[in-house]
């Protein structure tokens, strides 16, 4: 039985300090349902992700690192936490690149907790309505952002990028459902605009 993100590439961009279940969960999520997805960091080899910010886990192997990929590689984006993982990849400009070209060209993006300040510096999130963990959303409405809290919120933007965002672990049932969701909408968007064209 075909996946509804058969043949659809996802980019997972994260270092260490993820938070383990943020970048693991979505990552089955979307390769339950055919997705495949490269775990984009900021040097080769393996990133250390935590459990709550303080407890070390699993040590996570790198596919790409940011310098190496183009958002053209990818259909999709997502943005996990942590705080260390966050505040790390905001400071980092092939991180802030990609991100302000994914969603220049349209493509959706799931980030969860932390996730935003990455969003923050790339300069993407004004007019936008989005959540995130509640010690970020001061920053998010100082860079013009709508704040919500809510499970999950799923924001269209006049460039036609969607912005699926949540809380915090708590939220990965629904956030990672929404992902799916709307990866699969935006597949079959851009099949759609590919046999009008």
């Amino acid at each position: 039985m075909a996946g509804r993100l058969d043949g659809k590439r996802i980019a997972i961009i994260a270092t260490d300090g993820v938070e383990e279940v943020e970048l693991t969960q979505p990552r089955e999520a979307v390769t339950s349902e055919g997705g495949q997805v490269d775990v984009v960091s900021l040097e080769d080899g393996e990133l250390q992700a935590m459990n709550h910010d303080l407890e070390p886990a699993s040590r996570i192997a790198v596919d790409r690192t940011a310098a190496q990929v183009s958002p053209s590689d990818y259909d999709a984006l997502i943005l996990p936490g942590g705080t260390v993982n966050a505040d790390r990849l905001r400071m980092d400009p092939d991180v802030r690149s990609i991100v302000k070209e994914v969603f220049s060209t349209g493509k959706p993006v799931g980030v969860i907790c932390h996730g935003p300040w990455t969003l923050i510096d790339a300069g993407v999130v004004e007019g936008r309505t989005l959540t995130s963990y509640p010690s970020l959303r001061p920053d998010l409405r100082n860079a013009g952002a709508e704040v919500v809290d809510e499970e999950v919120v799923t924001d269209e933007g006049p460039d036609r990028s969607t912005l699926v965002s949540s809380r915090n672990p708590g939220d990965l049932e629904a956030f990672c459902a929404k992902i799916v969701d709307v990866f699969a909408e935006s597949a079959d968007r851009g099949s759609d605009r590919r046999a009008t064209a």
